[in-house]
Protein backbone atom coordinates (compact mmCIF):
# COMPACT_ATOMS: atom_id res chain seq x y z
CA UNK A 1 0.00 0.00 0.00
CA UNK A 2 1.36 3.40 -1.01
CA UNK A 3 -0.58 6.35 0.40
CA UNK A 4 -0.37 9.52 -1.66
CA UNK A 5 -2.08 12.91 -1.86
CA UNK A 6 -3.37 14.95 -4.76
CA UNK A 7 -4.69 18.51 -4.46
CA UNK A 8 -7.07 19.83 -7.11
CA UNK A 9 -9.58 22.65 -7.46
CA UNK A 10 -12.53 22.37 -9.79
CA UNK A 11 -14.92 25.01 -8.53
CA UNK A 12 -16.87 24.62 -5.31
CA UNK A 13 -15.10 22.17 -3.02
CA UNK A 14 -18.41 20.68 -1.88
CA UNK A 15 -18.94 19.41 -5.42
CA UNK A 16 -15.49 18.00 -6.05
CA UNK A 17 -15.31 16.44 -2.59
CA UNK A 18 -18.60 14.60 -3.20
CA UNK A 19 -17.25 13.04 -6.39
CA UNK A 20 -13.86 11.88 -5.18
CA UNK A 21 -14.98 10.46 -1.85
CA UNK A 22 -16.98 7.70 -3.57
CA UNK A 23 -13.95 6.18 -5.31
CA UNK A 24 -12.30 2.88 -4.41
CA UNK A 25 -8.87 3.51 -2.96
CA UNK A 26 -9.65 7.03 -1.74
CA UNK A 27 -9.41 7.08 2.04
CA UNK A 28 -10.08 10.78 2.66
CA UNK A 29 -11.08 13.95 0.86
CA UNK A 30 -10.56 17.21 2.71
CA UNK A 31 -11.86 20.58 1.55
CA UNK A 32 -9.43 23.45 1.86
CA UNK A 33 -7.89 26.63 0.51
CA UNK A 34 -4.63 26.88 -1.41
CA UNK A 35 -2.09 29.34 -2.75
CA UNK A 36 -3.35 32.71 -1.58
CA UNK A 37 -1.72 35.53 0.28
CA UNK A 38 -3.96 35.66 3.38
CA UNK A 39 -2.68 33.61 6.33
CA UNK A 40 -5.22 31.24 7.90
CA UNK A 41 -8.11 32.31 5.67
CA UNK A 42 -11.73 31.70 6.52
CA UNK A 43 -14.55 30.85 4.13
CA UNK A 44 -15.78 34.42 4.49
CA UNK A 45 -12.32 35.67 3.43
CA UNK A 46 -12.22 33.33 0.44
CA UNK A 47 -15.68 34.34 -0.76
CA UNK A 48 -14.48 37.91 -1.34
CA UNK A 49 -12.27 36.64 -4.15
CA UNK A 50 -9.53 38.94 -2.86
CA UNK A 51 -7.30 36.46 -0.99
CA UNK A 52 -5.86 34.71 -4.03
CA UNK A 53 -6.81 31.28 -2.67
CA UNK A 54 -8.56 28.55 -4.63
CA UNK A 55 -11.18 26.27 -3.12
CA UNK A 56 -9.51 22.87 -3.38
CA UNK A 57 -9.72 19.32 -2.15
CA UNK A 58 -6.89 17.20 -0.82
CA UNK A 59 -7.41 13.60 -1.90
CA UNK A 60 -5.66 10.92 0.14
CA UNK A 61 -5.52 7.64 -1.77
CA UNK A 62 -3.85 4.26 -2.09
CA UNK A 63 -2.10 4.27 -5.44
CA UNK A 64 -2.12 0.48 -5.59
CA UNK A 65 -5.93 0.72 -5.85
CA UNK A 66 -6.41 3.95 -7.83
CA UNK A 67 -3.67 5.87 -9.60
CA UNK A 68 -3.05 9.60 -9.83
CA UNK A 69 -3.57 9.24 -13.59
CA UNK A 70 -7.10 7.94 -13.01
CA UNK A 71 -7.83 10.65 -10.45
CA UNK A 72 -6.66 13.30 -12.90
CA UNK A 73 -8.76 11.80 -15.70
CA UNK A 74 -11.79 11.92 -13.39
CA UNK A 75 -10.97 15.53 -12.45
CA UNK A 76 -11.15 16.59 -16.11
CA UNK A 77 -14.47 14.78 -16.64
CA UNK A 78 -16.44 15.99 -13.60
CA UNK A 79 -15.90 19.73 -13.98
CA UNK A 80 -15.59 22.14 -16.87
CA UNK A 81 -11.89 22.97 -17.20
CA UNK A 82 -12.55 25.42 -20.06
CA UNK A 83 -14.20 28.20 -18.04
CA UNK A 84 -11.81 30.68 -16.46
CA UNK A 85 -12.50 31.29 -12.77
CA UNK A 86 -15.99 29.80 -12.99
CA UNK A 87 -17.94 26.61 -12.51
CA UNK A 88 -21.60 27.03 -13.31
CA UNK A 89 -23.00 29.92 -11.29
CA UNK A 90 -19.90 30.07 -9.06
CA UNK A 91 -17.65 32.88 -10.29
CA UNK A 92 -14.36 34.25 -9.01
CA UNK A 93 -10.70 33.29 -8.83
CA UNK A 94 -11.46 31.07 -5.84
CA UNK A 95 -13.33 28.74 -8.22
CA UNK A 96 -10.47 28.37 -10.72
CA UNK A 97 -9.59 25.01 -12.19
CA UNK A 98 -6.22 24.06 -10.76
CA UNK A 99 -3.95 21.13 -10.06
CA UNK A 100 -1.38 21.75 -7.35
CA UNK A 101 1.79 19.70 -7.38
CA UNK A 102 4.47 19.05 -4.77
CA UNK A 103 6.83 17.07 -7.02
CA UNK A 104 7.84 16.74 -10.67
CA UNK A 105 6.04 13.40 -11.04
CA UNK A 106 2.68 14.98 -10.19
CA UNK A 107 3.39 17.99 -12.39
CA UNK A 108 4.18 15.76 -15.38
CA UNK A 109 1.12 13.58 -14.75
CA UNK A 110 -1.08 16.70 -14.59
CA UNK A 111 0.35 18.04 -17.84
CA UNK A 112 -0.20 14.70 -19.60
CA UNK A 113 -3.77 14.40 -18.25
CA UNK A 114 -4.61 17.93 -19.37
CA UNK A 115 -3.20 17.31 -22.84
CA UNK A 116 -5.22 14.09 -23.17
CA UNK A 117 -8.39 15.74 -21.82
CA UNK A 118 -8.19 18.53 -24.40
CA UNK A 119 -9.47 16.00 -26.98
CA UNK A 120 -12.82 15.97 -25.12
CA UNK A 121 -13.32 19.75 -25.27
CA UNK A 122 -13.74 22.13 -28.21
CA UNK A 123 -12.66 25.14 -26.13
CA UNK A 124 -9.13 25.34 -24.70
CA UNK A 125 -8.60 23.99 -21.20
CA UNK A 126 -7.66 26.81 -18.80
CA UNK A 127 -6.69 24.66 -15.81
CA UNK A 128 -3.69 26.08 -13.98
CA UNK A 129 -1.00 23.58 -13.03
CA UNK A 130 0.93 25.23 -10.22
CA UNK A 131 3.26 24.37 -7.38
CA UNK A 132 1.55 24.09 -4.00
CA UNK A 133 2.65 27.04 -1.89
CA UNK A 134 0.22 26.98 1.06
CA UNK A 135 -2.70 24.77 2.01
CA UNK A 136 -5.23 25.35 4.77
CA UNK A 137 -8.04 22.94 5.69
CA UNK A 138 -11.49 24.52 5.40
CA UNK A 139 -13.68 24.89 8.47
CA UNK A 140 -15.19 21.70 9.90
CA UNK A 141 -18.70 22.43 8.58
CA UNK A 142 -17.36 22.22 4.99
CA UNK A 143 -15.97 18.70 5.43
CA UNK A 144 -18.19 15.88 4.06
CA UNK A 145 -20.66 18.60 3.17
CA UNK A 146 -22.66 16.67 0.60
CA UNK A 147 -23.03 13.59 2.79
CA UNK A 148 -24.37 15.79 5.57
CA UNK A 149 -26.44 18.14 3.40
CA UNK A 150 -27.50 16.18 0.32
CA UNK A 151 -30.98 17.72 0.39
CA UNK A 152 -29.64 21.29 0.33
CA UNK A 153 -30.76 22.99 -2.90
CA UNK A 154 -27.32 23.76 -4.30
CA UNK A 155 -26.16 20.21 -3.62
CA UNK A 156 -29.28 18.71 -5.21
CA UNK A 157 -28.83 20.80 -8.36
CA UNK A 158 -25.09 20.50 -8.92
CA UNK A 159 -23.71 17.27 -7.46
CA UNK A 160 -25.98 14.47 -8.85
CA UNK A 161 -25.08 15.36 -12.49
CA UNK A 162 -21.39 15.16 -11.57
CA UNK A 163 -21.91 11.78 -9.92
CA UNK A 164 -23.83 10.59 -13.01
CA UNK A 165 -20.91 11.63 -15.26
CA UNK A 166 -18.54 9.80 -12.93
CA UNK A 167 -20.64 6.65 -12.97
CA UNK A 168 -21.07 6.71 -16.75
CA UNK A 169 -17.37 6.96 -17.46
CA UNK A 170 -15.68 5.55 -14.34
CA UNK A 171 -18.30 3.30 -12.70
CA UNK A 172 -15.81 0.52 -12.03
CA UNK A 173 -13.73 2.94 -9.95
CA UNK A 174 -16.60 3.70 -7.58
CA UNK A 175 -16.84 2.04 -4.19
Amino acid sequence: MAIKELIVGGGCFWCTEAVFEVLKGVSDVESGYANGQTLNPTYRDICTGETGHAEVIKITYDDTVITSDTLLDIFFVVHNPTTLNQQGADRGTQYRSTILYTDEETKEAAEAAMEAAQNDYSDPIVTIIEALDKYYPAEAYHQDYYRQNSMQGYCMAVIPPKLAKLKAKFGKEMA
